[in-house]
């Protein structure tokens, strides 16, 4: 199976998207390493979704873009040449219809920490402020990039109710404006350029980061058999 990757990079650091599975991504200190990782994050996504993983995966980088983010903080900005184009309506169902599965998944992975407020991992500081450490930091930083990701393509949407509710309102006033799967190009914040695809991919992205993220936490705090694997990770 030939995974199409679009590879961002600050110097040597790097992020591999895997354009053709939308979400998926690996990261390294080096492209070598981040091409390495990757058939490992497309099994894990394939059985995610329910589907079955070929025994052979090809890598082929399709796109690049030079960043100066803090890429190994899995900082992004880049707008796939994919994510240009207009959505027909089956697509955008079955990106919605993922991206809503992540939120689903991402709530029932924060539910099943006994302790949302305790966690063994270090205090860290990135560009942004602190690392979230807790199941409960973690969830709400999560959570809480749903209005600025739907604001970015002109949608007011909110962080009221669960990752999955304040998700659902979002597409709910997006799917409310006319021509929305034109998928127009937005100059957004910082002079990053979004569009409605890249937003749902954006989604499925950083859910993906901080669940992995919060299950290798909750893992050390709690014990491996403690946690369900809801997303499938390789860890």
């Amino acid at each position: 199976m030939k995974i199409r990757c679009v590879w961002e990079h600050n110097g040597d650091d790097s992020l591999l998207y895997a354009a053709n599975f939308i979400g998926a991504f690996t990261r390294g200190p080096s492209l070598d390493t981040a091409i390495h990782k990757m058939p490992c994050e497309i099994q894990s996504y394939l059985k995610w979704k329910g589907e079955s993983a070929p025994g052979v995966f090809e890598v082929e980088i399709v796109q690049q873009s030079s960043s100066g983010l803090s890429i190994s903080d899995a900082d992004s900005d880049v707008l796939f040449e994919d994510e240009r184009m207009a959505l027909h309506l089956p697509e955008y169902l079955e990106l919605k219809s993922l991206a809503l599965k992540s939120a689903q998944d991402f709530l029932t992975l924060y539910r099943s920490i006994p302790d949302k407020d305790r966690s063994c991992l270090p205090a860290r500081s990135t560009f942004y402020g602190q690392i979230p450490r807790t199941a409960l930091e973690m969830y709400e930083h999560t959570k809480n990039v749903n209005n600025y990701y739907f604001g970015e393509i002109g949608v007011p949407a909110d962080n009221k109710g669960t990752i999955l509710e304040c998700r659902e309102h979002g597409f709910a006033l997006l799917e409310d404006q006319p021509h929305f799967l034109d998928n127009h190009t937005y100059s957004g914040s910082y002079g990053e350029e979004w569009s409605l695809k890249k937003v749902l991919r954006r989604f499925i992205w950083h859910d993906r980061i901080h669940a992995k993220a919060m299950y290798r936490m909750a893992m050390k705090t709690f014990g491996r058999d403690s946690i369900p694997n809801v997303f499938f990770f390789d860890v």
